[in-house]
């Protein structure tokens, strides 16, 4: 899921879009109310899905969140869909840029503090989220958010988990693809796991909040392993965003995205498990 500019065509930089695809009716956004989760949350899930649909309930959210990029002149307004696609995540990007953010700081999936900025004398955003600071489970880096929810689908499935991998380690393992290059990303060892706990143990990590599978040494040049990313971290590298939203899309969140292979669960965040436990 490469960083791509955005101009009419989805390809060039914003400085070759003529001024007058900026629409006056869009040159300031609207006053309402942007749900922070839910905009997150789609700017993961959109850019994988083959057309424009929009993540259920976001695309309010979303509209105001692309209205204040179109007042910003990083963005035509011919994108303000509420669809958070390739044109809204680079734009984003460039806002990301503009306050001094670089690299996985500047990949286009919102943060509170760009988020905040973007909204000011604009709309109004509400349920915000963090990934926390950061910390180490097992000696391996992680986010606070992360790690709580680790310890809770430890506590639903009673499996001991053995971390082989952690966040914020990029080039530390060329076979993940920059998965774990950012927040929110852990594999944990599986091998030492009966068939009953590998799948108690991927159902609960679901069950809080992970995009969590079952890596078999047949898929790839790893051992048997669980591999689970934080949905809605807003530290995540963009391979791992965009696994999150081939999860959300039924898929394996690998190269050939095949069919998701897990158990079932209603697919939530931390912050929506949070809510309803």
């Amino acid at each position: 899921m490469s960083l791509r500019y955005k101009s009419l065509s989805r390809r060039g930089f914003l400085a070759v879009v003529p001024a007058a695809v900026f629409a006056p009716s869009v040159a300031a956004a609207s006053a309402g109310t942007a749900d922070m989760e839910l905009v997150v949350l789609a700017a993961q899930c959109d850019p994988v899905k083959d057309g424009t649909g929009l993540t259920p309930g976001a695309g309010t959210s979303v509209r105001l969140v692309e209205q204040a990029l179109v007042a910003e002149g990083l963005l035509a307004a011919q994108y303000v869909d509420g669809h958070f696609g390739t044109a809204t995540r680079s734009a984003y990007g460039r806002w990301q840029e503009s306050l001094g953010y670089q690299g996985l700081a500047a990949n286009g999936l919102p943060g509170k503090a760009s988020l905040t900025a973007l909204a000011q004398n604009r709309f109004t955003l509400v349920r915000t989220i963090t990934p926390g600071t950061r910390t180490t489970m097992q000696g391996f880096p992680f986010n606070t958010r992360t790690v709580a929810m680790l310890q809770e689908a430890r506590r639903l499935c009673g499996v001991p988990l053995v971390v082989e991998q952690g966040s914020y380690s990029p080039g530390n393992d060329p076979t993940s693809a920059g998965t774990h290059d950012g927040g929110g990303a852990v594999d944990l060892d599986a091998e030492a796991l009966t068939s009953t706990q590998r799948t108690a143990l991927v159902t609960a990590l679901r069950r809080v909040g992970f995009a969590a599978w079952l890596r078999r040494p047949r898929q790839g040049d790893w051992p048997l392993h669980i591999h689970a990313v934080a949905v809605n971290d807003t530290d995540l590298s963009t391979p791992a965003q965009k696994q999150v939203g081939q999860y959300y899309l039924g898929r394996n969140g690998l190269a050939d995205n095949g069919p998701d292979d897990g158990p079932q669960v209603t697919k939530v965040t931390w912050e929506q498990y949070l809510r309803t436990a």
